[in-house]
């Protein structure tokens, strides 16, 4: 079985609280996009238990893989008598504030659900996925949401409209842990309901205020990320934004075709991956 698994954007993301035990509370949309890990998950040999391999030698192929984890967790105690095998072929870089170990996570729950025909909901599968990780039940839901708490609280966004996008990635990670750290936490307010679908998804052409909280330390950590939003101004994208904590940025363009030539000019550059993609409904 091949899966293939889309990395996100987050379009909006503000700090909001922060709880007793460290976590932040966030206030953030999201968009699944058309940029793709690949798995394949098969049928493991007998007594192997779970195997996980990746072609990306950086990504851990153990019980440190988001995707091992997702694995234990659904087969529990059956790992052993039903063994599985999974491959990533990875194109969504590493922490890049885009969710491919999430993405890839919530896969193999869905993966290999549906091989070994454990028929389990979908909202057991949310309530796995929560275990797992915070952005992992949003890529079980498949589609744009508004996330808050640590980023299980999911409402979806109805749209009828796909947005073109720039992803640049500037060929270094960054750390979430680091960026939350480093964050000079100050209260801010939930987003709007009323203005969410009028804030993500515009008019035509029209100018955006995209916001991020995790941008304040990163980009005076990191000015090259900085760089590279300016760049996609200057391409003509209409918004700019980090994603996540970075260290990804991406650009919004009023048409497919200005984003194509953003693209090929970008692509171009020395020490960055420039990906053209589109929201996913």
């Amino acid at each position: 079985m091949k899966l293939r698994t889309p990395a996100k954007v987050n379009l909006s993301l503000r700090v909001v609280g922060k709880r007793r035990d460290g976590y932040h509370l966030i206030d953030t949309i999201m968009a699944p996009v058309s940029l793709y890990d690949e798995i394949t998950i098969a049928r493991g040999k007998p007594g192997s238990g779970i195997v996980v391999e990746c072609d990306d030698p950086a990504i851990p192929s153990g019980k440190d893989n988001l995707a091992y984890k997702a694995a234990a967790l659904l087969l529990g105690k059956e790992a052993e008598r039903r063994p599985v095998s999974i491959h990533i072929k990875k194109r969504i870089p590493a922490g890049a504030g885009l969710g491919g170990g999430s993405s890839d996570a919530a896969s193999v729950l869905i993966g290999v659900n549906r091989l070994l025909n454990l028929r389990k909901s979908r909202s057991e599968l949310m309530r796995m996925a929560a275990k797992i990780g915070a952005d992992v039940p949003f890529f079980i839901l498949g589609r744009p949401a508004r996330a808050r708490g640590i980023g299980e609280r999911l409402t979806p966004i109805k749209t009828d409209r796909r947005l073109d996008l720039v992803i640049v990635y500037p060929d270094f990670p960054i750390s979430t842990v680091w960026a939350y750290h480093n964050l000079r936490f100050k209260l801010t307010k939930n987003l709007q309901k009323t203005s969410l679908n009028r804030q993500v998804w515009p008019l035509r052409g029209r100018a955006l205020e995209l916001i991020n909280d995790l941008e304040q330390p990163v980009l005076r950590r990191y000015p090259r990320v900085a760089r590279l939003k300016r760049k996609l101004a200057e391409a003509g994208a209409v918004g700019t934004l980090m994603s996540g904590s970075g260290s990804s940025v991406f650009g919004l363009f009023s048409s497919g075709d200005k984003a194509k030539k953003a693209f090929l000019r970008l692509e171009r550059e020395d020490g960055i991956q420039a990906f053209l993609v589109r929201s996913l409904q």
